[in-house]
């Protein structure tokens, strides 16, 4: 866990240096940053609520009760730095705390880190099944899961060396300080063609833990994760962590889970003989297995059946969103809203966008835009969180099919 007090000294930092004006040496790197982000901080009620899952709901909440805390806790200090008012406020916090949490750099003399321009353009890239699928990693991982720090240093831009590593040069982030060079150095895994986007791996995140601290997530993400609850005795009948208990981004469980649930469906007076061959991620029986599988897919369908609304209708709802977004006229932006129905439409309302004036030249404000476009990933996010749960669902009944007739064979597990 990063100093939260160096992190909001680092915030003020940075507020203050765009107070300066055209006075910042720092200028033309800090006009090229975005005047906004898309982090939970900045979450509205309505795209907060639009998660839908109670776990990401809370993350939210954490979150913008977080910047509010800190805010609150710097305001004192910014007040006897004369800032310009509009530099005080909520939104000018989020946009620095923002800035902090997607685009600093790990340095080794100061917790809160660097501000390193160039460095921070590159766009993210997660890591590869090859070098982190295992859960070896995963659980050494979870107590770190997410790393962005940094500092804006009154000192110049450290230069930027761009190395090729070696083949067997295996590095959990693709960029780090080196202290012999005196320079912050970063290295492509793959030999780049001219004109492709060098991207960069910075850590292993869920698509939950992107959105909350960088603002996107990922189509297709391989360190994405599912939890479904799970009753207090599987997790008194194994010693495995609560955080290697989910289902992977392609639908199939965890071995920890299986482990853990292969040990709690089997009798508690043979779990002691048995416990060796579950913790080995071997099924222990037919029947174990089959119940097992029907477990996990009751679960997942439960989960799936208390959501507000179906993946047929987040599609729905991202095609309205799509549609609104590309509208070029006040007359088909009419139209479009006056069609609208259900959520789309009690967003319009919530932004006060249900009655659009003839002649208007301007169709959506950008803070409407803005809120648009958090709500589009929101739904995003529902919408492959529940893909997650309904892969599994065929997963499990697929194996059930197999194990029914006979015809079963040790699947691979992810």
């Amino acid at each position: 866990m990063k100093n939260s007090l160096l992190l909001s000294i680092l915030t003020v930092c940075l507020i203050y240096e765009m107070g300066k004006g055209k006075s910042s040496w720092w200028l033309p790197y800090l006009m090229h940053l975005p005047r906004c982000y898309d982090i939970f901080a900045t979450f509205g009620e309505f795209e907060k609520q639009a998660l839908q899952v109670s776990d990401a709901i809370w993350a939210a909440e954490r979150a913008i009760s977080k910047a509010r805390s800190e805010q609150n806790e710097a305001n004192q200090l910014m007040a006897e730095l004369n800032l310009k008012p509009q530099l005080l406020t909520f939104r000018a916090w989020c946009w620095a705390a923002a800035t902090i949490s997607s685009r600093t750099l790990h340095i080794p003399w100061d917790e809160a880190g660097c501000l390193c321009p160039v460095g921070d353009l590159f766009n993210y890239a997660a890591p590869g099944e090859e070098t982190f699928c295992s859960e070896e990693v995963d659980g050494r991982l979870c107590a770190s899961s997410f790393q962005a720090t940094s500092l804006l240093n009154g000192d110049r831009a450290h230069k930027s060396n761009v190395e090729v590593l070696d083949a067997h040069d295996l590095r959990l982030t693709d960029g780090a300080y080196e202290e012999d060079v005196a320079a912050y150095c970063f290295y492509a895994r793959q030999n780049y063609l001219k004109g492709e986007q060098v991207l960069l791996c910075y850590g292993t995140y869920t698509n939950l833990e992107l959105l909350e601290h960088y603002g996107f997530l990922l189509n297709e993400n391989p360190n994405d994760k599912v939890f479904i609850p799970l009753e207090p005795e599987i997790y008194s009948s194994c010693s495995w962590p609560k955080e290697l208990l989910y289902i992977h981004q392609n639908g199939k469980p965890s071995f920890s889970l299986l482990s853990a649930l292969r040990l709690w469906t089997t009798p508690p007076s043979k779990r002691r003989s048995l416990g060796q061959l579950a913790y080995s991620g071997s099924p222990l029986s037919t029947d174990n297995e089959i119940q097992v599988m029907k477990w996990i897919a009751k679960k997942c369908n439960l989960v799936l059946k208390n959501l507000p609304t179906s993946t047929e209708e987040d599609s729905l709802l991202l095609s309205s969103i799509n549609e609104i977004q590309d509208l070029h006229s006040v007359v088909e932006l009419e139209k479009a809203i006056s069609a609208s129905r259900g959520e789309i439409r009690s967003f319009l309302e919530a932004n006060k966008l249900q009655n659009v004036a003839s002649g208007n030249n301007l169709l959506l404000s950008s803070k409407a835009r803005r809120s648009m476009e958090r709500l589009k990933l929101a739904v995003q996010w529902r919408a492959r969180y529940k893909k997650i749960l309904l892969d599994c669902i065929f997963n499990c009944t697929e194996t059930i099919d197999s194990l029914t007739c006979g015809k079963y064979l040790p699947f691979k597990l992810a």
